[in-house]
């Protein structure tokens, strides 16, 4: 017997099959939409095996979808679930970019005409304000601040 049991409202169905039939959402987008709509108990009612076949997934992803529906509703199944945190910290925070900055506009060592993205990432870790850091990291710091 199956946990969850995914009973789409006709205004859900009609959305889902808005979302289908435009093909303008994402392609996980799509593929999720037309999984829902096949495993509804209140229209086709495929089983997870026949869904997972038929939309190239595995059968995990099926039984997740449904859950994600049961429990927290049609916008949880159908997008990206948002991280609780990110997957890696920045190397950079708010006082180390300060002081990224303030090095910057340092005058350039001595024999140099002007810092170098190298030359920053080797002082801030001569300085410990980090362990590591790459150039492309002080790179895409300093764009940013502009």
């Amino acid at each position: 017997m199956k946990k969850y049991i995914v009973r789409l409202t006709p205004e859900e169905q009609a959305l889902l099959e808005g979302v289908v039939s435009k093909g303008r959402a994402s392609a996980r987008k799509i593929k999720h939409a037309n999984i829902l709509l096949k495993v509804d108990a209140n229209r086709e009612n495929w089983t997870d095996e026949k869904s997972a076949q038929s939309f190239c997934v595995s059968l995990n992803t099926v039984y997740l979808i449904r859950q994600r529906f049961v429990r927290e509703g049609l916008e949880s199944a159908l997008n990206h679930k948002k991280q609780v945190r990110p997957s890696r910290l920045p190397i950079l925070d708010g006082k180390k970019e300060a002081r990224l900055i303030a090095l910057s506009c340092r005058k350039a060592p001595e024999g140099r005409v002007k810092w170098t993205l190298r030359l920053l990432a080797d002082k801030l870790v001569e300085l410990g304000i980090v362990e590591g850091i790459s150039h492309e990291t002080v790179r895409q710091t300093l764009k940013k601040t502009n």
